[in-house]
């Protein structure tokens, strides 16, 4: 289990957060604005409360929901839905962390419009939301994570990742994979199809013949 940087930035990361430059958090730094804390080995790291006061968000007062979100792509994986539910309760416990809810969902990392993952969203974007704990990123989203987590952290949600390993099927992955090759597949069909009515359509393979003709004039 991986939570070490459950709240911590990188300098470089949290200036992007901010949207300042990485020269600015130095100096403020050195000014006192805003202090860096310093790992054993004297780096530069900030945490996400420290983010929450700058953006004058008081962490004490803060009543927003603590999520639990899980997630696989078929209702045959409930028992890996449950063993997912389950450790991050567990691990919610151990850490002290009173959960709100529970979000259980189903469909492929891929798909954008689950249903649960939707209106999650737009709790994040309601302002209803203070945490969401995760075992993957996978979990979340197979791909465009950074994006979506820089998205939620402008509507002041953390994503905490426990990154339990055994808990990220590899028959997932492959599914996906079958996933994308279905859409493509899919679209190669559609654009055969759509040649194939083209040619049947005189007017319309008159027009692309005489749009050829005219373009080779051109070049000539």
């Amino acid at each position: 289990m991986n939570t070490s940087n459950i709240t911590n930035y990188k300098p470089k990361d949290f200036a992007e957060l901010l949207g300042v430059s990485v020269k600015t958090l130095q100096r403020w730094d050195r000014e006192g604005i805003l202090k860096s804390n310093r790992t054993p080995t004297n780096r530069r790291y900030y945490t996400y409360n420290q983010y929450l006061t700058y953006k004058g968000i008081d962490t004490e007062k803060d009543n927003r929901q603590i999520v639990i979100y899980a997630r696989v792509s078929t209702r045959n994986q409930k028992d890996d839905l449950i063993n997912q539910i389950e450790f991050l309760k567990q691990f919610c416990n151990a850490k002290g962390i009173i959960v709100d809810q529970c979000i259980e969902d189903y469909g492929s990392g891929l798909n954008y419009n689950r249903k649960q993952w939707n209106k999650l969203l737009d709790e994040v974007m309601e302002q209803k939301i203070k945490t969401i704990i995760i075992t993957h990123k996978d979990r979340f989203i197979r791909f465009g994570y950074d994006w979506f987590e820089k998205f939620c952290m402008k509507y002041n949600t953390n994503i905490v990742i426990v990154n339990n390993e055994e808990l990220s099927p590899q028959e997932e992955l492959v599914q996906d994979i079958v996933s994308i090759l279905h859409v493509f597949s899919c679209r190669l069909y559609g654009l055969r199809k759509y040649k194939k009515q083209i040619k049947e359509d005189k007017e319309i393979e008159e027009e692309i013949s005489n749009r050829n003709t005219a373009n080779a004039t051109t070049e000539e």
